[in-house]
C-alpha cells in the first residue's frame, strides 16, 4: 500500500493557516511512513527494546524536521497538485531525519543530561523503562536513521550527501558539541562570567539549529537547487534555528505542560543557559524579532535570484508564534 505526500496548491501553504493545515496533514503521514519503518527494521530486535523504540518515536512530535525536509525541496519550484509520487523519494529522508531528532530527545532527558520525567506529554523514557534501556534505543534509532538512507531509492550521490549532512549536523561540532556547550554552561546563568548572546547563539546553532538546518538542506540539495541558492537556504536554515530555539526558550518560561508536552520552567530551575535566563523574557523576545528579521532579508536575497521562498516564509511564522 503507498500512502500520497500530503500537498496543497505553493500559494495556499505559503499562507499561515495554509501551512498550520498542510503540517497537520504531514504528521499523520509521518506517523505512517515511521510506523511502518519501524514494523520492517525491528523484526528481529528484543521485544523490550522495540516496545521502548516505539514508546520514544510514535504517537506524538510536531514532526517539523521531517516536514523541511520536503520544504527544503520546494524552494525554485511549485507544490505539485498532481503527480505528488514525484516526492515519494524524499520519504527516506525525512524519516531518518525524525528518528535521529528522536534520539537525542531521549538521551537529552537522561538524568545525567537535562534530567526532564515528561516528553510529548507522556513519561521519558528513561522513567517509562529505565535508564540503561533509553541509552540503548537512543543508540539504535541512529543506526536506523543510517540504515534508512542506505537503503534509500536515491541517486548514490544524493544518499552520500544525505550521509555526510546527517553525520556532520548530530556529531562533535554539532548536535553532540552543542550538548558538551551546554553541559559546561550549566550553572552560570546567572554568574558574572555567563554567556553572551553570541556565545549564546554558537550553543544552540549547534545543539537545536545544526538539525534543522541540515533538514532544510537535504530537501533542497536532493531538488538540485543551484550552490548560490543553497547557501541562502542554509543561512536562512541557521536562524530558522535560532529562532526556533529563542522561542522554545520563550515558551518554558510562558507555557504550560498540556502544551508543551514536558516540564516547562526547567530552564531557571536547573539555572541553565537559554536565552531568557540570560537575557531575560523581554530581551529573548528582541532577539527573536532580530532572527526572524535577518532571515526574512534571506528570503528576498532568494527571490530575487527567482526561488520561491513563501513557504519558508510561513514556516518561519509557524515557529515564531507556535506555542507546544
Amino acid at each position: 500500500m503507498t500512502h500520497a505526500t500530503p500537498h496543497a496548491p505553493h500559494s495556499t501553504l505559503a499562507a499561515p493557516d495554509g501551512f498550520d493545515t498542510w503540517l497537520t496533514a504531514f504528521r499523520d503521514q509521518v506517523e505512517v511512513r515511521l510506523t511502518a519503518a519501524l514494523d520492517r527494521q525491528l523484526a528481529d530486535t528484543p521485544p523490550r527494546l522495540a516496545h521502548a523504540l516505539r514508546h520514544a518515536s510514535l504517537d506524538g512530535g510536531k514532526r517539523f524536521r521531517p516536514a523541511l525536509v520536503f520544504l527544503g525541496s520546494l524552494i525554485g519550484r511549485p507544490w505539485p497538485e498532481t503527480d505528488e509520487a514525484e516526492f515519494d523519494g524524499l520519504w527516506p529522508a525525512a524519516i531518518a531525519v525524525e528518528l535521529v531528532h528522536v534520539y537525542s530527545l531521549v538521551h537529552d532527558d537522561l538524568p545525567s543530561m537535562d534530567d526532564d520525567d515528561l516528553r510529548r506529554g507522556r513519561p521519558t523514557l528513561h522513567c517509562a523503562f529505565d535508564e540503561a534501556t533509553a541509552i540503548l534505543a537512543g543508540d539504535a534509532l541512529q543506526s536506523l536513521a543510517f540504515t534508512t538512507v542506505a537503503e534509500a531509492q536515491a541517486d548514490p550521490a544524493i544518499r552520500l550527501d544525505w550521509t555526510r549532512r546527517l553525520a556532520a549536523a548530530i556529531g562533535p561540532a554539532g548536535m553532540v558539541g552543542g550538548q558538551a556547550i551546554d553541559l559546561a554552561l550549566a550553572g552560570q546563568a546567572g554568574d558574572d562570567d555567563a554567556p553572551d548572546l553570541a556565545r549564546l547563539a554558537d550553543l544552540h546553532d549547534r545543539k537545536t539549529g545544526a538539525l534543522i538546518r541540515a533538514s532544510l538542506i537535504m530537501g533542497a540539495r536532493w531538488a538540485g537547487l543551484p550552490d548560490r541558492q543553497l547557501r541562502l537556504v542554509d543561512g536562512f536554515g541557521r536562524l530558522l534555528g535560532r529562532a526556533f530555539q529563542i522561542q522554545d526558550d520563550i515558551l518554558d518560561v510562558t507555557g504550560s505542560a498540556e502544551d508543551l508536552g514536558k516540564t516547562p520552567g526547567k530552564d531557571a530551575a536547573a539555572d541553565k543557559c537559554s536565552y531568557v535566563t540570560v537575557a531575560g523574557l523581554d530581551g529573548a523576545r528582541r532577539e527573536l524579532d532580530d532572527t526572524v528579521r535577518h532571515a526574512h532579508a534571506l528570503l528576498w536575497e532568494l527571490a530575487t535570484l527567482g526561488a520561491d521562498g513563501q513557504a519558508l516564509s510561513a514556516c518561519l511564522d509557524f515557529v515564531t508564534r507556535r506555542r507546544y
